[in-house]
């Protein structure tokens, strides 16, 4: 028979207090790590420097730089596609970081 309020045999040295403790510090290690990656600054290029983009890590827009020699109304579509190529490059930057960044952790599930 059983111990009153237990497990036939224990929980083989399951301490539910200890795993709350450590779900906690990661939660706050997590927290931390969404701030940090926040405030970093991620930027991109096209067209040979012709565009230039800087992004944060919470992926807000900060500057875009665009060189006169860029700017050819006949060909609005080619800038078009720079900056969108430039913006997209940056956001990349921004989720491979944050993949790295949250990977450590390895939470099923989780990415």
């Amino acid at each position: 028979m059983s111990r009153r309020g237990g497990f036939p045999g224990g929980m083989g040295g399951f301490n539910m207090n200890q795993l709350m403790k450590e779900a906690k510090k990661m939660q706050a290690d997590m927290e931390k790590t969404q701030v940090e990656l926040a405030n970093k600054e991620f930027d991109a290029t096209a067209g040979g420097g012709a565009v230039y983009v800087k992004v944060t890590g919470d992926k807000k827009i900060k500057e875009i730089t665009i060189k006169k020699e860029a700017v050819d109304p006949e060909d609005v579509e080619m800038l078009q596609d720079l900056i969108l190529t430039c913006i997209n490059e940056a956001l990349r930057k921004v989720d491979a970081a944050s993949a790295s960044e949250f990977g450590k952790y390895n939470i099923p599930g989780l990415m």
